[in-house]
């Protein structure tokens, strides 16, 4: 019989690990004295204490682990939770590798831009939303004010379900004739009205970024966006979102304390490099 020092030697596992198998019922000693408390082990103990600590070093949970050593596993039964694990591992690794691309990407560009603000950019999931619409084209982007005035007057304000936010249908930009859709998210029972467009926005992914500044600056951001995406080895995968979470009354372009999200849906680029996080 070792000692719990003696057997903590042998096996070259600290006290304090060997006290917590205790507790949680993973490695009990073989014997512990009732007067001084002292745990003792037996030498056939650390080939079970090897065993956990090779499953450990796979990466199974001390749960998994318990599983393991308490049920008379079946070589199919030991082979479908390696399988399960090396599944989890490889997705581990895939995500890492895209983090570690992204982490590239951003270098790339502090470097030709000169600027730490890229890093704001994220990936996320929107879900889908019912709104209610006007769309028409306008002679300027700073002209969409008008369709959102047009929006306000034909729309009940209390069936409002969130901030509004414009709809870009160009595929890119242009200095006329733009394509604009002024949105007003409504609860998805919402059946809207005669004058008014009522649809839903799918679900997407999409790159975004928050702009803190006013109207006439949206342009830096724009351009910081559309060049992460390009540089991340995305493309653009549809109609580009304005998010308009603060703003004021009445309506300016240089007012500096309004708050925009810039949201662009993404998808894989013509190289089938990623698509983004899950």
């Amino acid at each position: 019989m070792l000692k719990i020092g003696d057997f903590s030697r042998l096996s070259q596992v600290s006290i304090k690990t060997l006290r917590y198998y205790d507790e949680v019922g993973l490695l009990k000693p073989t014997q512990v004295n009732q007067v001084s408390g002292y745990r003792y082990y037996s030498m056939v103990q650390l080939r079970q204490l090897h065993r956990i600590l090779a499953l450990r070093n796979l990466g199974f949970s001390l749960d998994q682990i318990g599983y393991v050593l308490e049920t008379d596993l079946s070589t199919d039964e030991l082979r479908g939770m390696l399988r399960l694990r090396r599944a989890e591992q490889q997705q581990r690794l895939l995500k890492e590798q895209e983090c570690l691309e992204r982490v590239e990407a951003l270098l790339q560009l502090i470097h030709q831009e000169n600027t730490t603000n890229t890093d704001a950019v994220i990936i996320k999931k929107v879900e889908s939303q019912r709104f209610a619409s006007i769309r028409k084209t306008i002679s300027a982007y700073n002209q969409v004010g008008q369709l959102f005035g047009a929006l306000f007057r034909a729309f009940p304000g209390a069936a409002a379900r969130g901030p509004c936010f414009a709809i870009w249908h160009d595929d890119e930009h242009k200095d006329q004739d733009v394509d604009a859709e002024a949105c007003v998210p409504v609860d998805e029972k919402y059946q809207g009205l005669s004058t008014l467009r009522c649809a839903d926005l799918p679900m997407v992914k999409v790159a975004s970024v928050i702009h803190h500044g006013a109207y006439n600056t949206l342009t830096q951001s724009y351009q910081m966006v559309l060049k992460w995406v390009e540089a991340n080895g995305y493309q653009v995968h549809g109609p580009i979102r304005e998010i308009y979470l603060q703003c004021g009354e009445p309506l300016r372009q240089d007012d500096h304390s309004y708050v925009t999200e810039i949201q662009v849906p993404i998808a894989l680029d013509r190289g089938g490099r990623r698509v983004g996080n899950n």
